[in-house]
């Protein structure tokens, strides 16, 4: 079980349903980058006098428990130790979490609770776990220095050999897991010239804005010089940007469906400061051998690449590309809209249904090459043709659908089958 993970049902149900309990706003704080993640929760501490952290070490797992700690502005207010759960730091974490929030809702008085997760914990477990135990989550913050993102991104070591995993069975890479942290967050912190740290230049920031081109960039400081709270004194609402971002709302069903291949925000067109994304899409299927062939190139073409594309052979099932660090996933991810009888429809979430029916096409329905490259130094025109050789020819595409189940099923052990 990895951070990854959804939220476990079992154990006690802590839900927040107690009479008169106030609410406590939840903001979440991740990412690998641990000096800006740090540096993010020193501004919320500043910005919103009376917030309180909680932070779940699991660098302590491997003797079989996780530090908790809770904090606000003046230093540390209470400590403990939670058991593993399974032999899995996350479980731990999602065990304690919930209780922790319930005492400070039930104590009174914080105006925000800063969920500060530990380096490779993903934020959409997290963001799941505390809705489903009944407090808001207002923000999900992934704090981020600029000048790591490229060497990050293109880092494809387990991160068990960090001493990164959280669990035994751990088997992210560095790369897979900073993409998921940023791309899931709406708001990025940006915190540059931090100690020790290179220094950000345009193509760095260009590469982090292609790469989440909604995303909300706030930049921030090295926690606050001033040690002055930036609040509004007549009204003690925030007023510094961080802030309202982390209290802005945040939703945890909308933010799930912006990550399924089916219906994923994808980045657009671009190219500027030497970086560059390529938007790739066709209505002819992939021949299996030839991409098969080709997938070495095409993992190693961007940084990051990621979407959807269809098979030929496997017309039913939507096949999700997911790249980084130079290492690739591919995997099933449901079927394809114009795979299901009509009946089923009804049981497919509203957002997909809305989104295949942007792309629909009259003859093959929601079935689709999406693919979306972003990296410095980008070869578009020889990326460009890679793929386009491994479609189906002109002769393949008209023989039609039954001869292309008897193309060679190339990605069969790729996919598990």
């Amino acid at each position: 079980m990895s951070a990854a993970d959804g939220p476990q049902q079992s154990g006690p149900d802590h839900r927040q349903s107690g009479p008169g309990r106030p609410e406590l706003p939840v903001v979440i704080v991740g990412g690998l980058h641990a000096e800006a993640r740090r540096a993010a929760v020193a501004r919320l501490l500043a910005d919103v006098p009376g917030s309180v952290v909680l932070h779940h070490d699991l660098a302590t797992a491997a003797a079989g428990t996780v530090v908790r700690t809770v904090r606000d502005a003046t230093g540390i207010l209470s400590a403990g130790e939670a058991p593993l759960v399974n032999d899995c730091a996350c479980c731990a974490l999602r065990e304690d979490l919930v209780p922790e929030l319930v005492r400070l809702a039930d104590a009174g008085g914080t105006p925000l609770a800063v969920v500060e997760l530990w380096d490779s914990v993903e934020p959409k477990a997290m963001a799941e776990v505390v809705t489903a135990g009944g407090f808001t989550v207002t923000g999900v913050i992934t704090a981020v220095d600029p000048a790591l993102v490229l060497p990050y991104l293109g880092n494809g070591d387990d991160l068990a050999e960090g001493g990164l995993a959280a669990a035994a069975t751990d088997q992210r890479t560095v790369a897979d897991t900073f993409a998921r942290q940023l791309e899931y967050a709406p708001v990025l912190a940006l915190a540059e010239n931090l100690p020790g740290s290179p220094e950000a230049d345009d193509e760095d920031r260009e590469l982090l804005a292609q790469l989440h081109p909604t995303a909300r960039r706030v930049p921030i400081g090295h926690g606050n010089p001033a040690g002055a709270p930036l609040a509004d004194p007549a009204s003690a609402a925030p007023v510094s940007e961080l802030a309202r971002a982390a209290l802005a709302g945040f939703d945890v069903e909308a933010a799930a469906a912006a990550q399924h291949p089916a219906c994923a925000l994808l980045p657009a067109e671009a190219d500027a400061h030497g970086v560059a994304t390529l938007v790739w899409h066709r209505r002819r299927p992939f021949h299996p051998e030839r991409l098969y062939a080709a997938l070495e190139d095409l993992t190693c073409a961007a940084a990051r690449s990621r979407g959807r594309f269809w098979l030929a052979g496997k017309g039913d099932t939507l096949l999700h590309w997911d790249a980084a660090g130079g290492a690739l996933c591919v995997e099933g991810a449901g079927p394809w809209l114009a795979s299901l009888p009509d009946a089923a429809w009804e049981l497919v979430p509203p957002v997909r249904r809305a989104a295949a029916a942007l792309d629909w096409d009259p003859e093959h329905g929601d079935r689709c090459q999406h693919l979306v490259f972003t990296s410095p130094g980008l070869d578009r025109d020889g990326l460009e043709r890679l793929l386009e050789s491994c479609l189906l020819t002109d002769a393949e595409y008209a023989a039609g659908q039954a001869a292309w189940e008897l193309l060679p099923p190339a990605f069969d052990t790729l996919l598990e089958v």
